[in-house]
């Protein structure tokens, strides 16, 4: 005879299983990720990592339509279907909407491109049909280091130039290091500018994405002439620069407002391991470098070697180990049903694309594309005819459609 509590005991007996780490967990069975996690942390609630794999039922077509880009980085798509893309050595180009190169842009400010550094994200403005108004980001060098400048210009009628160039915006302080400036530009409804700045990555200066006086390691809330938005999260608080909207993040280079929800979402490196997936609320503070699900790239902990503390907020996803995620884009388009509303993940040393499935703010299924071609992911955007395109380190743009 069954003792009465057996099956409940099963049911608990399963709850833990379920809320450990490792592959040995069962819902990390049937996850994409089969490697194992560089840190064995816990994480604070089921599905924060490791999610069920899903697949995309509808038949793709994935075609190379430029081959010929220098290190691209960011990637926009103008009114008519074309696009804008940054490369990272100090100069833009436009593709028709086939992936043949239109127009070559020169005479841009001079970019730091060691390390990661370099001409970073570029975006057009929401009037551009009209304004014909450019912001891009970049490493600018200064004499003592180098920071995260952005600007702004108009595209000339020649398209080959952009006309009364403005830096609006310096992350500061400047600091001697090469790695980590985020940079990614996001319009909002309003017309201002959302900005993602790094930490800058070194030790003696990574702490700063904890403070409220500094740029480093932050979401910028910035109106098109590079000022504070009025009334933000920290615009009375004495010490605290006004224009930050949000604070403790490491590296963010991927940032995105979902369009069905009207939230802005992030995407960071973590150290070695804990990449994150975030929606930044106002005045949230994302923990970097007091809370992390990664490890120095030694091993060893970072700060304490916790994950969650009172006051900070926690990844809705999480990568252990990395992907290295250089972007996020939403897709919004119905030519691919399934895709609709899902948030899409360039990743970097990952060599791949991911795709996360969403029901109310939580990631139920995770998908990898492309993770046969070997290439870094640098930017993500939907196209006017509904396929999702790809640029690559490599110097590839990829046409992703319905077959």
């Amino acid at each position: 005879m069954n003792h009465p509590n057996r099956k409940m005991r099963y049911l608990l007996l399963a709850g833990v299983l379920i809320n450990c780490v490792g592959s040995t967990s069962l819902w990390a069975q049937n996850s994409v990720e089969t490697q194992k996690p560089s840190a064995d942390y816990k994480p604070a609630f089921v599905g924060q990592t490791r999610i069920k794999a899903v697949k995309t039922a509808t038949p793709l077509s994935i075609t190379v339509i430029n081959n010929k880009l220098e290190n691209p980085w960011g990637i926009s798509v103008m009114p008519d279907g074309r696009f804008l893309i940054s490369q990272k050595y100090g100069n833009m180009v436009i593709l028709q909407a086939n992936g043949t190169l239109s127009k070559t842009i020169t005479g841009l400010p001079k970019v730091d491109a060691s390390g990661q550094g370099g001409l970073l994200d570029v975006t057009l403005a929401p009037d551009f049909a009209k304004s014909r108004m450019i912001y891009w980001a970049y490493a600018e060098p200064q004499e003592k280091g180098v920071l995260l400048a952005i600007a702004k210009g108009k595209l000339s009628a020649s398209e080959t130039a952009i006309e009364n160039q403005t830096i609006i915006y310096r992350a500061t302080p400047a600091y001697g290091g090469k790695l980590q400036y985020g940079s990614r530009i996001v319009f909002d409804k309003n017309g201002n500018l959302f900005v993602s700045t790094g930490e800058r990555s070194g030790n003696d200066i990574r702490i700063q994405a904890q403070y409220l006086n500094s740029s480093l390691g932050k979401i910028l809330h910035l109106t098109p002439a590079g000022k504070p938005v009025p009334n933000g999260p920290f615009a009375k608080q004495a010490d605290a620069r006004p224009e930050i909207y949000a604070y403790g993040l490491r590296n963010p280079d991927g940032l995105a407002i979902n369009p069905q929800t009207g939230e802005l979402w992030e995407a960071e490196f973590g150290p070695k391991g804990g990449d994150e997936v975030n929606i930044i609320k106002p005045g949230k503070n994302y923990g970097w470098p007091i809370i992390t699900y990664g490890t120095e790239y030694s091993g060893k902990k970072v700060g304490d070697g916790i994950q969650q503390k009172e006051g900070m907020e926690q990844p809705i996803y999480y990568w252990n180990p990395s992907i290295s995620p250089g972007s996020i884009a939403f897709y919004n388009s119905s030519k691919i049903a399934e895709w609709k509303g899902n948030l899409f993940v360039g990743a970097l040393s990952g060599s791949h694309i991911i795709r996360l499935v969403i029901q109310s703010n939580k990631i139920v299924g995770e998908e990898r594309l492309l993770a046969d071609k070997g290439e870094r992911f640098r930017d993500l955007v939907e196209g006017k005819d509904g396929a999702l395109y790809a640029i690559t380190d490599g110097g590839n743009l990829y046409k992703i459609a319905k077959k």
